[in-house]
C-alpha cells in the first residue's frame, strides 16, 4: 500500500493533463458549434431574422432638439421622429411639397398696407403681410413617453421627481409608465416660441426674426425671465405677435411682407411640434446632468422613436406604435415603375420595425461590413471607388463586376449643393478697389483664373468623377437651372459638337494680359502677381490638391501661395475680409433658386452685415433683381429674371463656380424603395427589407474557412505529442525506480 502512495500523484498528474487537454479541445468544438450559422455576425443572436435595417454613421449628432438641429448627420435621426406640417413627395422630381401632419396645404392670404386682401397674382412689392393658416390632421398621436404619463386622478405622474427618483434612470425607457395624447395646434405655436428661447440658440432665429418681428421682442422678454428664473420657463405665459392658435387643430402665422419660401421652412423640424409637457418634463432639476433633455431624446409623432442614444457607438430607432395611417405613394417619375419604386403603392408605412445605426470611425471596417451584408447600404468613398464602380472612356459610370455578382445596386444623384472658389471683392488685387478701371481689370483677372482652373480635371482626379462642373450657383434639377447650350457659362465654355468645351489656357493668358498682368507680371512695374489661398488643413490630400492648384497657376505665370490656418482663424479672416481666395460650399436648405442666389446678395455681405455672402459681392442691379425674384412664383417671368442675374454673375465672376457634388450610394438587392434625393430626409418609413434574402446572402458570404483551424490543431498536436511522450516515459521511469526500492527505504521518510 505504501508503494501506491508514491505512484498515485504521478497517475493523478497524467489524468489531469489529459483531462485538461481534452477539455480544451471540447471547448473549442463547442465554441465553433455555438456560433450559429454565421460566426462573424456582429449583432446579437436574438436579432437574426428580424425586420431590422442596419446602417452606420460616422459623425455623432450634436443636437436632436428640433429648435437647434441643422446638420445632415442629425437629420438622419430627427426627421424620422418629428413631423413638420409639410413634407416632400418621396418620388416626384423636381421636388414637390405635400401635407405631412397638415390636413392640407396651408391657406395663404396676402394683404396690402391698408389691410386690403390682394389677389394671388398681385405683385409681391404690394404685399405688407402674408397670413398662413395651417390645419393639422385630427387624431395624430404622440409616441409613448413618460412626459404624458398620468396618475389615476389625471395629474402628471413625473413632474415632481427627486434626485433619488433619477438614480437609475438613463433614458425615457427606464420610467415604469408612459402615456400619449393627440397632436394639437398649440404644440406648433409652442415650438415657434422656442426659436426665441435665450438658452437654446436656434440657428434660424435671425432669419425668421426678419419676417416675424415679434420674435425679437419675445427673446428680450424671455431673457429677462431667464435671469430671474434659472429653471424651466413656461412659454404659455408669453405671447408671440403674429402666431396664434385658432382652434384645437388650426393655427395661424402672419409674416411681414411676401416670403413664398416660408412653405419650405414648414417642412423642417424647426416648425415641427414640441409638446409643452416634454419641455416641462425634461426641465426638471437633475435631468440635464443625465442627458435627459430634448436635445438627447426628441419626442414626436413620426414613424419611429429613439430608444437608444449612444452617439459614440450605437443609435436605435423603433417603430412608433401610435403612428398615424400613412400609405406609400402611388405617383412618381416615369422611370420609378420600372425601378420597382411603385410596387408598394398604397401599402401602410413604415415597413421596417427597427433601425440600428452603428458608429464607424474608419472607412475600411464600414466597407467590409457592407460587403459581408451586415450593413444594408453604403456610400462610395475614394478608398473603395475602384472596387465598387467602373467608368467608361466617355465618363459613364456603372457597377463593377464584383458588385453586380452580389446583386448590389448603384444609386446616383446630383446634390443640391455647390463647392466654389470665392474671390474676396474687398481685396484690392482680385476685387479691384474703388476705381472703375481697377474693378474692370480685377474682373478680367477673376475670369482668367476661372478659365485656367480646370474643374473637370479637378473632379476627375480628386473626386473620382463624383461631381458636375458648375455653370452657375444653381444646381441641376432646381428651378432656374438651364440645360444644354442655354445652360453653359460662355465665359468659360463654348458649345461644340453638342457638348460644352472648356476654353483653352490661351484664353486665360489673354484675359490675364487684359487685366494688366501679362505673363503674370505687372505691366507697369514688372512685379510678379501673387495670389493667396486661405484655407484650413483638411487631411492627407491637402498637399496633392495644393500642388495641382499651383501647377494650374504656373501655366499662367502666376505665383500661388497656400496660407493654412486653423478653422477659427480662417473664419475670422473671412469675417473681417482679410482672405483673398478661399474654398467654400453650400448645401441648399430647400429646392428654390433663392436659397442659392442669396449667397451673392449685397445685404448678405459677410463683412458689412455678417451674412452668407463671403465674397462681399455688391451689384445694385443684381440686388434689385434678387428682391423681385425671391418673392415670385416659379414661371417664365421668374426664369427670365434668374437668367439675367446668372449672366451678371458669369461676367463679374465673384466665384469660380466649381462643381455640384454627385452622390453615389450602394444598396443590397434585398433593400427596396430607396430613391436618392438629399432634400427628402424622412426616408426610413418608405424603405423595405427582404429579410429572408438577406439572411441567405449573409450565410453564403460569411461561410467559415475551417482549414486554418484544422492546420492549427495539427500543429498543436505536433508540438504537444513529443512533450507528452517524453513526459510519459519520465513518469514510467520514475514509477519503475520507486518499485525497485526496498521497503525500508520506502518507510525512511518517517
Amino acid at each position: 500500500m505504501r508503494l501506491l502512495s508514491i505512484r498515485l500523484p504521478a497517475l493523478r498528474r497524467a489524468v489531469l493533463f489529459r483531462a485538461r487537454f481534452g477539455a480544451f479541445a471540447c471547448a473549442g468544438l463547442l465554441l465553433l458549434g455555438g456560433c450559429g450559422p454565421v460566426w462573424n455576425d456582429p449583432y446579437p443572436a436574438g436579432e437574426r431574422g428580424q425586420n431590422i435595417l442596419y446602417s452606420a454613421f460616422t459623425e455623432r449628432p450634436k443636437h436632436l432638439d428640433p429648435v437647434q438641429s441643422y446638420s445632415e448627420d442629425e437629420a438622419t435621426f430627427l426627421y424620422q421622429i418629428v413631423e413638420p406640417p409639410l413634407q416632400y413627395h418621396y418620388l416626384k422630381r423636381p421636388y414637390a411639397l405635400e401635407p405631412g401632419v397638415a390636413a392640407e396645404m396651408p391657406r395663404l392670404r396676402r394683404y396690402d398696407a391698408a389691410g386690403r386682401l390682394l389677389s394671388d397674382t398681385a405683385d409681391a412689392s404690394r404685399v405688407a403681410k402674408s397670413v398662413y393658416e395651417i390645419r393639422i390632421r385630427p387624431g395624430v398621436m404622440y409616441q409613448p413617453h413618460p412626459a404624458f404619463a398620468r396618475t389615476e386622478d389625471g395629474t402628471p405622474r413625473y413632474l415632481s421627481l427627486a434626485p433619488e427618483d433619477l438614480r437609475k434612470i438613463r433614458g425615457p425607457g427606464d420610467f415604469a409608465a408612459t402615456g400619449t395624447r393627440e397632436l394639437e395646434a398649440a404644440d406648433f405655436v409652442h415650438q415657434i416660441k422656442r426659436l426665441a428661447h435665450p438658452r437654446l440658440h436656434s440657428p434660424i432665429f435671425e432669419l425668421m426674426a426678419e419676417y416675424l418681428p415679434g420674435l425679437k421682442e419675445l427673446q428680450v422678454r424671455l431673457a429677462d425671465e431667464a435671469k430671474r428664473n434659472p429653471g424651466w420657463i413656461d412659454l404659455a405665459r408669453f405671447e408671440l405677435p403674429g402666431v396664434e392658435v385658432v382652434d384645437r387643430h388650426t393655427y395661424r402665422i402672419t409674416l411681414k411682407g411676401a416670403y413664398p419660401q416660408f412653405l419650405f421652412w414648414l417642412s423642417m423640424p424647426f416648425f415641427g411640434p414640441v409638446p409643452p409637457e416634454a419641455d416641462r418634463f425634461f426641465g426638471q432639476p437633475g435631468m440635464a446632468e443625465r442627458n435627459l433633455t430634448l436635445d438627447w431624446w426628441p419626442v414626436g409623432t413620426g414613424p419611429y422613436m429613439l430608444v437608444e442614444n449612444n452617439p459614440n457607438a450605437r443609435m436605435v430607432l423603433v417603430r412608433n406604435p401610435n403612428y398615424r395611417a400613412d400609405d406609400y405613394p402611388c405617383e412618381g417619375e416615369a422611370a420609378d415603375r420600372e425601378a420597382g419604386l411603385l410596387a408598394d403603392c398604397g401599402k401602410p408605412m413604415p415597413f421596417i420595425d427597427k433601425v440600428v445605426f452603428s458608429r464607424e470611425r474608419e472607412g475600411i471596417p464600414y466597407w467590409n461590413k457592407f460587403l459581408q451584408g451586415y450593413y444594408d447600404a453604403s456610400g462610395v468613398s475614394s478608398d473603395n471607388f475602384d472596387q465598387a464602380v467602373s467608368m467608361t472612356s466617355t465618363g459613364e459610370v456603372s457597377l463593377s463586376d464584383e458588385m453586380e455578382a452580389r446583386g448590389i445596386r448603384l444609386l446616383t444623384s446630383v446634390s443640391p449643393s455647390i463647392f466654389y472658389l470665392g474671390f474676396n471683392m474687398l481685396d484690392p488685387v482680385v476685387g479691384g478697389g474703388d476705381t472703375r478701371e481697377g474693378r474692370e481689370r480685377a474682373r478680367k483677372l477673376r475670369q482668367a483664373v476661372s478659365v485656367a482652373l480646370d474643374m473637370e480635371e479637378f473632379v476627375s482626379i480628386f473626386l473620382n468623377g463624383r461631381g458636375v462642373p458648375a455653370m452657375s450657383p444653381i444646381p441641376p434639377g432646381m428651378f432656374g437651372a438651364r440645360e444644354g447650350e442655354a445652360g453653359i457659362n460662355p465665359v468659360i465654355y463654348e458649345w461644340r459638337d453638342g457638348q460644352p468645351r472648356r476654353r483653352g489656357v490661351d484664353v486665360a493668358r489673354r484675359l490675364l494680359a487684359e487685366a494688366g498682368w501679362p505673363e503674370g507680371r505687372n505691366a507697369k512695374t514688372g512685379e510678379p502677381l501673387i495670389l493667396n489661398l486661405d484655407t484650413t488643413p483638411g487631411g492627407l490630400g491637402d498637399k496633392s490638391r495644393s500642388d495641382w492648384l499651383a501647377k494650374q497657376f504656373r501655366e499662367l505665370g502666376v505665383q500661388f501661395v497656400v496660407r493654412p490656418t486653423d478653422f477659427n482663424r480662417f473664419q475670422d479672416k473671412v469675417r473681417q475680409g482679410n482672405a483673398q481666395l478661399f474654398f467654400f460650399g453650400w448645401n441648399a436648405d430647400y429646392p428654390d433658386p433663392e436659397n442659392m442666389l442669396f449667397l451673392l446678395y449685397g445685404p448678405q455681405g459677410k463683412v458689412k452685415f455678417q451674412g452668407q455672402n463671403a465674397s462681399n459681392y455688391e451689384n445694385p442691379e443684381y440686388d434689385r433683381l434678387f428682391e423681385r425674384m425671391k418673392a415670385m412664383p416659379d414661371g417664365p417671368e421668374r426664369q427670365q429674371i434668374i437668367d439675367r442675374m446668372v449672366r451678371m454673375l458669369r461676367e463679374d465672376a465673384p466665384w469660380l463656380f466649381g462643381f455640384h457634388p454627385k452622390s453615389y450610394s450602394l444598396q443590397h438587392g434585398w433593400v427596396h424603395n430607396r430613391k436618392p434625393g438629399n432634400i427628402v430626409r424622412n426616408t426610413l418609413k418608405y424603405q423595405r427589407i427582404d429579410v429572408a434574402r438577406r439572411e441567405a446572402a449573409r450565410a453564403e458570404w460569411n461561410r467559415p474557412v475551417l482549414w486554418p483551424l484544422f492546420m492549427l490543431a495539427l500543429l498543436l498536436a505536433a508540438i504537444v505529442a513529443p512533450a507528452l511522450h517524453h513526459w510519459r516515459r519520465h513518469e514510467r521511469a520514475t514509477a519503475a525506480g520507486a518499485s525497485a526500492m526496498p521497503a525500508a527505504d520506502v518507510r525512511g521518510g518517517r
